[in-house]
């Protein structure tokens, strides 16, 4: 019985055969291997669609790397395939230029597939689950980017204790709030939601015993309060009051 191949072309050498080249054929297998574990290449996709075969028993194949860049100047959506006897994972970089999305799937049926958006040249965990003989998935595992100087989108994240710098910004990008440090600070405002029939709080709290609140307006601005029903209000400054 001759040799076989796995899907991402390491030899199965069958006993009896390959008599005096196991020791090359092993090493090829191991180098391999290496590669899988643990490689990274470069991959350029200016055509589409970009197939990434397998190289049985040679190493080399892109689609043995753990690690992959891919690059290129792309005019058009672009989609890259691997055949369906695929099972790995991968960590993918979508390093091409061009506004068009890149589409990364199994050669053909109908399985799930993971797509990077027109702006979107970040890196994704995926994994090839191999997991159907015509109709296998391709998952994104969502880890999604990160990076120090990149505008990313958080949802659905929990946020303990962050440190804000000096401004908060709107979708827009213009200052919604600024932010001033003062560097021995104790005291603080603090706001709390509330359950139903009930009102939130805008609070001051701290270490000292008694602390005010200060609303100061800008130039000839006043401070307004609106309100549909009777309010209590104390003020020493210059206020208007509207809608009571």
């Amino acid at each position: 019985m001759a040799s076989t191949y796995t899907g991402l072309g390491t030899q199965l050498m069958t006993t009896g055969e390959k008599a005096g080249t196991w020791g090359t054929l092993t090493n090829t297998n191991w180098n391999i291997i290496e590669q899988i574990s643990g490689g990274y290449v470069e991959q350029a996709i200016t055509s589409t669609p970009t197939t990434l075969a397998v190289n049985d028993g040679t190493t080399g194949a892109t689609l043995a790397h753990r690690v992959i860049k891919f690059t290129g100047s792309i005019g058009e959506n672009t989609v890259v395939t691997i055949p369906l006897d695929v099972q790995t994972f991968y960590i993918i970089t979508n390093g091409s230029s061009g506004g068009y999305t890149v589409q990364f799937k199994y050669v053909s049926g109908s399985g799930s597939s993971v797509t990077w958006g027109t702006t979107d040249k970040g890196t994704k965990i995926i994994y090839a689950a191999g997991d159907d003989a015509t109709n296998p998935n391709i998952v994104d595992v969502g880890m999604g980017t990160v990076t120090l100087t990149g505008t990313e989108t958080l949802t659905n994240k929990t946020l303990t204790a962050p440190k804000i710098g000096t401004s908060i910004l709107d979708t827009g990008g213009n200052e919604l709030f600024l932010l001033t440090a003062t560097g021995s600070a104790v005291n603080q405002l603090t706001y709390a939601n509330a359950a139903a029939l009930a009102d939130p709080s805008f609070t001051a709290t701290g270490g000292s015993t008694n602390i005010g609140i200060t609303l100061a307006a800008k130039g000839s601005g006043v401070i307004q309060l609106t309100s549909s029903m009777n309010p209590t209000i104390s003020t020493t400054g210059k206020a208007m009051i509207l809608g009571f």
